[in-house]
C-alpha cells in the first residue's frame, strides 16, 4: 500500500499523464534507492534541488539539532529566531553589499510574485519587461512572467502590463523605459533548455536598467547555489542585480526560497501597507537550518572549486553523432537532438539501466543533465555510459 500506484494516480492529484512512477524509499549522495533496492543515478538532482546530493551528513544534522529545539512558533518577521537570523546574516556575507536584505518563502514562485511587488513598490510604476522562452514559475504572477502560452491560455486573464523581450539581444532593450517597474530575468534560462547570455548583453541589462531606474529582477532559483561554478550565478558576468531571487538547492532538500535586496527597500514592504508581503511558513526554522548548513558545506568543502572540471568531464564524455547541440554551463547541461520523440526514448532507456535523466517543459528535444555538485569522477564515468547507450540506442 505505502507505494500502491493505484493510490499515486487515484487519490494524488496529477501534474501529467505521463508521471515517472518509480516508487522511491530513500535516498543517499546522488542515489535513488526503490523498495526492491534498485537504485538510481540521479543525474538532475530532483530538477535542481539536490546539490549537495540526497541527505548530505551535515545538513541531515543541522535539521535534526533544528527539530529538537523548536518547529513553527510564529508566522513570519515577529519572533526573533536564531536559524533565520544565522540564515540572513550569512547571506549578507556573501553576496554584494546592495543585497545585504533577505525575506524568507515557501517557494521559487512566491519568491518571484513577491519580488515584482517589491518592484512594483519601489517604483510606483506598473509595467513589467520580462524575456521570450522565460520560465518564472506557475503561479498567477509568476506565470504571467513567463514566456509559454501553451500554459497559460487556459488560465487567463494574467497580469496586465507585461512585455517580452527577447533574450540576448540588445536591439530590444530601447523597450526599457522609464514606465516600467523591473525587468524580471534568468541569469540563465534554464527551462528553455540552458541559454546563456554573453556578458555583454547583461551588462547593458544592468545600464539600461540604472538610466531609466527600473528595478533589475534575476532569478537564480534554478541557476543559483553553485550549479553555475559560483554560488550565484550573476558573478560570471560582472552585475549585480536589485532584487535576487533563489530556491531549488537552497533549502538543500527542504522547501524555502528567498527574495534579496537592500534593507532600504526592502523596508518599503513593512509599511503603506503594512504587510506589504506577509506568508505564514516564510522563514520556517528547520528549513533556515537546512540552508544555511547547505551554503556552509559549499564553502567548507570547497564544492565550487570542483564544478567546472566536472562539467568538462561529462561534455568530453557525452559525443554522439546524433546530438545536434550541447549547451553547458558549469554542471548545467541541455543536449539538443532532432526530436522530442528520440529525447522520451533516451530518457526512458536511461530510466530503465538506473539512471535518471529529464527533458524541459519548453524545449522537449532536449535532454536535460543537472546532476549533484558532488558527483564523483567514476559516477560521471558510469552515468555517461549509460547516457551514451541510449543515445546510441534511441
Amino acid at each position: 500500500m505505502e507505494f500502491s500506484e493505484s493510490v499515486f494516480l487515484n487519490h494524488l492529484a496529477p501534474t501529467s499523464p505521463f508521471p515517472f512512477l518509480i516508487p522511491i524509499e530513500r535516498a543517499e549522495g546522488i542515489y535513488l534507492f526503490g523498495p526492491d533496492e534498485k537504485k538510481y543515478m540521479d543525474m538532475i538532482s530532483g530538477i535542481g534541488v539536490s546539490n549537495l546530493g540526497h541527505r548530505h551528513p551535515y545538513v541531515v544534522k543541522a535539521i535534526k539539532d533544528q527539530v529538537d529545539k523548536h518547529l513553527h512558533v510564529m508566522v513570519y518577521g515577529e519572533f526573533i529566531q536564531a536559524p533565520s537570523n544565522l540564515l540572513a546574516k550569512k547571506l549578507s556575507e556573501l553576496l554584494p553589499p546592495q543585497l545585504n536584505c533577505s525575506y524568507f518563502v515557501n517557494s521559487g514562485a512566491e519568491a518571484n510574485e513577491a519580488a515584482l511587488k517589491l518592484a512594483k513598490r519601489i517604483t510606483g510604476r506598473i509595467k513589467i519587461i520580462s524575456c521570450k522562452k522565460s520560465y518564472h514559475g506557475n503561479t498567477h504572477g509568476a506565470l504571467s512572467v513567463s514566456d509559454n502560452e501553451l500554459k497559460k491560455r487556459t488560465f487567463r486573464p494574467l497580469l496586465p502590463n507585461v512585455e517580452f523581450i527577447e533574450y540576448n539581444n540588445e536591439q530590444e532593450l530601447n523597450k526599457i523605459t522609464e514606465s516600467v517597474a523591473c525587468v524580471i530575468m534568468e541569469t540563465i534560462q534554464g527551462d528553455a533548455g540552458v541559454r546563456i547570455p554573453e556578458k555583454k548583453y547583461l551588462q547593458a541589462v544592468r545600464k539600461k536598467c540604472d538610466e531609466t531606474g527600473t528595478q533589475l529582477i534575476l532569478d537564480e532559483i534554478q541557476c543559483g547555489m553553485g550549479r553555475t561554478g559560483t554560488l550565484f550565478a550573476f558573478e560570471r558576468f560582472g552585475i549585480v542585480p536589485d532584487i535576487l531571487t533563489l530556491g531549488k538547492a537552497f533549502g538543500g532538500g527542504l522547501p524555502i526560497a528567498a527574495f534579496i535586496s537592500s534593507n532600504k527597500k526592502m523596508s518599503l514592504l513593512s509599511h503603506d501597507p503594512i504587510l506589504g508581503h506577509i506568508t505564514t511558513f516564510g522563514g520556517n526554522p528547520v528549513c533556515c537550518a537546512s540552508a544555511l548548513a547547505t551554503l556552509q558545506a559549499i564553502e567548507e568543502e570547497k564544492i565550487l572549486e570542483q564544478v567546472e572540471a566536472k562539467g568538462q568531464l561529462i561534455e568530453k564524455l557525452l559525443q554522439h553523432s546524433n546530438i545536434k547541440e550541447l549547451r553547458r554551463i558549469g554542471l548545467m547541461f541541455a543536449i539538443d537532438f532532432d526530436s522530442s520523440e528520440r529525447v522520451s526514448r533516451i530518457v526512458n532507456y536511461c530510466k530503465d539501466h538506473g539512471v535518471i535523466g529529464y527533458w524541459f517543459l519548453s524545449h522537449p528535444y532536449s535532454f536535460r543533465i543537472a546532476p549533484p555538485l558532488t558527483i564523483t569522477k567514476e559516477e560521471i564515468h558510469k552515468a555517461c555510459s549509460v547516457i551514451l547507450k541510449a543515445i546510441e540506442n534511441s
